[in-house]
């Protein structure tokens, strides 16, 4: 494509096959205002093929379906595609059952590292955001570290998102001219 932002939700449906939709977190926030307290509901969902593209989006509304609805619209409009590979200096199967290189993310006061691993490892990652994360990127070996305060979900996610987004900064020899 020619670097143009996709802002209808419906066409990435068609352009990328089987998405499936998870709700990482729903909190209550609240704002005070003159007249006393308004509450909403901030929903964080991930959107996934399981086979290397990974969407991250949040809404806010007064009712948590509203809220679900607006983040799975954003995640969608928000999709990346992950590079996958096999990076692990124990493995070297060459399928991209992992991560092609060590990547790091950050977002807020949180940092995290994803590191390859071989195959047959799994997600060593936190139950919660993590492994939900890294399987609907269709990441199925991987070690990760995280610094910082990782109970702040939305910053946690937001932190493997980053990094997942930076499998394709990087320029690795196979991208060289010839």
């Amino acid at each position: 494509m020619e670097g143009f932002k996709i802002r209808e939700p419906e066409i990435v449906d068609i352009l990328v096959p089987n998405l499936q939709e998870e709700v990482i977190n729903i909190s209550l926030v609240q704002k005070q205002t003159d007249a006393g307290e308004k509450s909403r509901f901030k929903a964080i969902v991930a959107v996934g093929n399981m086979d290397g593209c990974i969407g991250l989006g949040f809404g806010k509304a007064r009712q948590v379906r509203t809220a679900i609805e607006k983040a799975a619209i954003d995640a969608r409009l928000n999709v990346t595609i992950v590079r996958r590979g096999c990076g692990s200096w124990e493995c070297g199967c060459g399928q991209p059952h992992s991560l092609p290189f060590e990547v790091e993310g950050k977002c807020g006061a949180v940092r995290v590292k994803l590191i390859p691993g071989p195959r047959g490892l799994g997600l060593v990652a936190s139950d919660l955001v993590g492994k939900r994360i890294l399987r609907l990127a269709g990441i199925k070996d991987c070690w990760t570290r995280s610094y910082g305060p990782t109970r702040t979900v939305p910053s946690y996610a937001y932190a493997i998102f980053n990094a997942l987004r930076k499998t394709y900064e990087i320029v690795t020899p196979q991208d060289w001219v010839r």
